[in-house]
């Protein structure tokens, strides 16, 4: 996988939970600009680890049920999983590096 793929609640499960990679899940919203600001930048990730992670884009708005659950109160809002688990949770617009940072350990 190259870039971001679109999840819903349809797919999360089996997407995100039962990946036999660790997952970055993007909880965004159309209006949102900071989580527009993130998106290249995560399909930049999906591209240079392809194979190693997923990049998930989760849109709040459409699946409200996910970020309920998830406890998304501000986006942008990314969460690790890995073997089904939330490992990290990554808040706001950031650059690479410190994104990257973030996942030191995980990829």
């Amino acid at each position: 996988m190259s870039e971001a793929i679109i999840v819903d609640e349809q797919s999360f499960d089996q997407v995100v939970l039962q990946s036999d990679v660790p997952v970055l899940v993007d909880f965004w919203a159309e209006w949102c600009g900071p989580c527009r600001a993130v998106a290249p930048i995560l399909d930049q990730i999906a591209a240079e680890h392809d194979g190693k992670i997923i990049i998930a884009k989760l849109n709040v708005d459409e699946n409200p049920n996910l970020a309920a659950q998830y406890r998304i109160t501000s986006i942008p809002a990314m969460k690790v999983f890995k073997g089904g688990d939330e490992v990290r949770e990554i808040i706001g617009a950031m650059p690479k590096p410190m994104i990257e940072q973030h996942l030191n350990g995980i990829i």
